[in-house]
């Protein structure tokens, strides 16, 4: 069952508007699986007080898209004030009050928490932060959203409430803001590069975007200046993983975007293409993709400084910067995955073989990285320890005799016992 209303254009906070008034009725087995004793509890608490309950955003579309939602928010018509009388009076425990202020509750039934968010209108925004007041009016909650795609609800009963042509942009493959893109960005700068991540998410091709779109990124690129590096990183990250990626950071580059989110100004753009379409089936970490723009460690600092990565993110950049052209398949040996095992016997860091992993599918090397995979360290068999029980006291030449009968271990491809090592040892 499925139907929608039309209303004529009309001006709202989101620009001029085509009002269209979508709904239908869903009945997946993704959506009864939402059904727990928690979620019928929830349920049972809003309608016996009077107030409406809904699915909303991402889990909505993820619903239609056939996926089950690993996260489920819930909107509703009751204020931040109705919910805690409600909640305290079924004796329901509440957690995590942070959200308070922005309308927010969460709720802990049956050993799981439900985040309820009042409806809201945006009465001020600055690019980054918003203030807003709350509203019993779901249309106008839907128009403050970033993404048609984003903007739907979904009733428990299975209906679908759809006021700007969502459904249809899902089922189209299409990526567009809820009214005007300009007014939607500036509201919240961030969303350009939601705009991006989704677009990998949802679009079948690479360059199906609408001209308007990226005519206010262009115009707006600037405003991502104020945006954290962390909410940057969230982002960005998660598009270098999607589809479409290497055509996305191609135009992110062209709309002008690198310079305010932390990329380099001169990124190397063809080998970035080169290395996500030979990494790409071989689900690469988002630095693996990235590091392909750096021409230079220092551009690796510089992006750290603006987007606030991981020790591990920064490390694993550093390496493939560096190792990238020295560090590959021996011509010479029979084995070709030699010269990597012996980087990560050698450098007896905990996440060497991960980092060499990334480094093969950045190369390219499938059967390598295949054979790596099922690769494990051997142990070298000799301590300090047995050093001293054969009447080396000196720590110094402990550690230079180590490391010589490392190498002999090494050049016997890690085959020789410690008894065997031991014999080399003169004492």
């Amino acid at each position: 069952m499925l139907g929608r209303i039309l209303s004529p254009l009309l001006t709202g906070r989101s620009g001029l508007i085509r009002r269209s008034f979508f709904t239908m009725q869903l009945k997946t087995s993704e959506f009864q699986s939402l059904f727990t004793d928690g979620l019928k509890g929830l349920a049972e608490l809003f309608e016996k007080n009077q107030f409406e309950l809904r699915i909303a955003g991402g889990a909505v579309r993820d619903l239609i898209s056939g996926k089950r939602p690993e996260d489920v928010d819930f909107a509703t018509t009751a204020t931040p004030e109705d919910m805690k009388t409600m909640f305290q009076t079924a004796g329901i425990r509440m957690i995590n009050n942070k959200g308070e202020k922005h309308g927010t509750i969460t709720a802990r039934l049956h050993n799981e928490n439900f985040e309820v968010t009042t409806l809201r209108v945006d009465v001020q925004t600055d690019g980054r932060h918003a203030e807003v007041e709350f509203t019993t009016d779901w249309q106008k909650d839907a128009e403050r959203r970033d993404l048609t795609i984003n903007s739907m609800f979904l009733g428990l009963d299975g209906t679908l409430y759809d006021y700007f042509r969502g459904y249809e942009d899902l089922q189209n493959r299409k990526v567009r803001f809820v009214g005007s893109a300009e007014k939607r960005i500036q509201e919240d700068y961030l969303r350009i590069l939601r705009y991006f991540r989704f677009y990998g998410r949802v679009a079948l091709e690479p360059g199906d975007h609408e001209v308007e779109t990226l005519d206010a990124i262009r115009e707006h690129a600037c405003g991502l200046a104020g945006i954290s590096g962390e909410r940057i990183w969230v982002e960005l990250k998660k598009m270098v993983v999607g589809s479409h990626a290497a055509h996305l950071l191609e135009l992110m580059y062209n709309l002008g975007l690198a310079q305010y989110i932390g990329l380099p100004p001169d990124g190397d753009i063809k080998e970035m293409n080169r290395v996500w379409q030979r990494a790409k089936d071989h689900s690469p970490k988002p630095m693996t993709v990235l590091a392909a723009l750096f021409r230079r460690p220092e551009e690796v600092e510089k992006m750290d400084l603006r987007l606030k990565v991981s020790r591990e993110e920064k490390t694993l950049a550093l390496f493939l910067v560096k190792h990238r052209r020295d560090l590959h398949k021996s011509q010479d040996e029979p084995d070709s995955l030699t010269p990597f095992t012996d980087f990560i016997i050698d450098s007896r860091e905990l996440d060497s073989t991960v980092k060499v992993c990334e480094l093969l599918k950045y190369q390219g090397e499938d059967k390598l990285l295949s054979e790596l995979c099922s690769w494990s360290a051997p142990c070298f068999p000799v301590s300090g320890h047995d050093l001293r029980r054969m009447g080396i006291t000196s720590g110094k030449e402990i550690g230079t005799t180590l490391q010589e009968l490392r190498n002999i271990w090494k050049k016997s491809r890690y085959q020789m016992d410690k008894e065997e090592l031991l014999s080399y040892v003169e004492h």
